[in-house]
Parts: structure tokens; sequence; C-alpha cells
């Protein structure tokens, strides 16, 4: 897909994020593979710095990858501060509690040394009130990473209603200080 964009365009890819639909980490021998040939000199010898995977957070896979010590950045799907607002978003949380993937998230940044992002859609009426910050920054405390926040599209299927741009400033705000 690389290669074709970069023939496409006319010009060289210089980053590329793996995500979308699907979970990267569901196909772990083919990712490492890949971003082993991205990486080599006979392949397209990109820099691992100028690639990003994000993962839904699949706490065991995110430790198999921490001991593989490729330093490309890695981006955690969070979108909630607690586990019961993490399952009703995120069917995901049901296997992987808050607790075991930060615990994993840990364990990669001292295996990696490498800031994790964590992304972090916002949905009106669900994960985006004040409070819902204050417990974000209190999960993050002491870690090195970033925050992505996200104004969530809405989904009518899923009642998922976006925040306006006051919204987003507030809950920015109360996680900054």
């Amino acid at each position: 897909q690389i290669l074709r964009a970069q023939k496409d365009l006319g010009e060289k890819i210089s980053n590329v994020v793996i995500m979308g639909i699907g979970e990267p980490f569901d196909n772990y021998d083919n990712i490492i593979k890949f971003l082993k040939n991205i990486n080599d000199e006979s392949g397209m010898n990109m820099g691992y710095r100028h690639i990003t995977l994000s993962t839904c957070g699949l706490a065991d896979r995110i430790r198999d990858f921490a001991d593989e010590e490729i330093p490309i950045n890695l981006a955690i799907s969070l979108h909630a501060p607690t586990d019961e607002v993490r399952k009703g978003l995120m069917p995901v949380a049901k296997a992987y509690s808050l607790e075991k993937l930060m615990s994993a998230c840990d364990y990669y940044f001292e295996k990696t040394h490498r800031r994790i992002t964590f992304e972090y859609a916002l949905v009106k009426g669900q994960n985006a009130s004040f409070g819902e910050a204050k417990r974000l920054a209190e999960l993050l405390r002491g870690k090195n990473c970033h925050v992505n926040l996200i104004p969530v599209n809405p989904v009518t299927e899923r009642n998922h209603i976006r925040t306006n741009e006051k919204e987003t400033r507030d809950f920015q705000m109360a996680l900054e200080s």
C-alpha cells in the first residue's frame, strides 16, 4: 500500500500510522515482519520513529511488543478513565482492565523509554465531563505520555454525540490543570 501510494502521489511517504479497521496486534507476527521490513535498508529504510501503531489496548501483546524493543510510537485507544465507562465504549475493556492495561504501558515504557500517546475520543454525555477529565489526569499522573483528545464523529447507531468546541476546551483545561 505504501509503495502504491508513493507511486500514485509521486512523492516519498515519510510517516506511517498503523490503525483503522481491525486490531494490529491481532495480526502480531505480520506486524512485526512489516515493521522490520519497512525499517530495513533493503526495504524502505524508514526510521522506526516515523511509525506509529495504534492499538485498542491488548495488554498481553503490548508486553510482547515491548520485548521486541522496536522503538516506534505506540498509541493506545483509551477513551475512558474508568473500567465501567471504558467497557461501555470499547468491548476490549471486558478482557483487559485499566489496571492490566496501565501495567502493560508501564512495562512498555520501562523497556523502550518511548512516550505513549493515549487517544481519547470525547463522547458527549459519556466520557467528556469535568469529573472524567480529573479521573483521566489521576490515571495518567506520573506517566511519560501524551493525550490526543478527539471530538468523536457522531455515530447515530451508538448514540455518540460530538462535544462542541467549548466542551472540548473545558475538558482539555481540566485535564491540564
